[in-house]
């Protein structure tokens, strides 16, 4: 097992074949003695990494007026209530529009329409919109989401999440890794002692075993 976070990563990184597309980087995370069954302990965090992801990140944002106005700067796509009411009708377009999302933002006047019209759709595949209040800046919202990526067990005691890609340095990959293993390590009721491995690899590679 490599001495450090960074070696690990390298290697996964020098190891990993020729390809002809720009493979991601991920992390696979393996845990024991905990019930999963019970939902309080499986993991569940928005994690905003510090290099960024490496990949793009599509955000979608349900507002209105000026909020509206300045998302679509930023934003993939901006959707008002008429949307939204629509969406509600269209239930093979909401399931589209969820599963091409990574992360859905929402003026906080329009969560109670969101739950009631896309509830069933975003709710199992965990994506209900993170609430803008009216002191936010959507702009700053948005771009904070564009670094973030989603750590989430569910039931299962090997999970992934995206760390980085290739052509990112081993540094930077290693510093968003380090992120997310101290977060893991805070949430876990035993903190290391309920991590059983942690591994990097690219999306074709051999998975390197990280130290923790």
């Amino acid at each position: 097992m490599a001495d450090t976070i960074e070696e690990a990563v390298s290697r996964a990184l020098e190891e990993a074949p020729e390809r002809n597309f720009r493979e991601t980087v991920d992390l696979a995370i393996n845990l024991r003695d905990l019930d999963l069954n019970d939902p309080s302990n499986r993991v569940d965090e928005s994690i905003v990494l510090p290099a960024g992801t490496g990949q793009e990140t599509q955000i979608v944002v349900f507002a209105e007026g000026e909020t509206a106005v300045r998302a679509e700067e930023v934003a993939d796509e901006v959707l008002d209530s008429e949307d939204l009411e629509d969406l509600g009708g269209d239930d093979d377009a909401a399931k589209d529009l969820a599963d091409e999302t990574d992360f859905f933002i929402a003026e906080a006047s329009l969560m109670q329409d969101i739950g009631r019209y896309l509830g069933t759709v975003l709710g199992p595949r965990g994506k209900m919109p993170t609430p803008l209040q009216p002191d936010d800046d959507v702009v700053e919202t948005i771009n904070r989401m564009k670094n973030t990526v989603q750590l989430r067990s569910g039931e299962r005691r090997t999970f992934h999440t995206r760390v980085g890609a290739e052509d990112m340095s081993a540094e930077e990959i290693a510093d968003n890794v380090d992120v997310i293993i101290r977060r893991l390590e805070a949430d876990l009721e035993k903190g290391p002692l309920n991590i059983d491995g942690i591994f990097v690899k690219t999306t074709m590679g051999p998975a390197q075993e990280v130290p923790v």
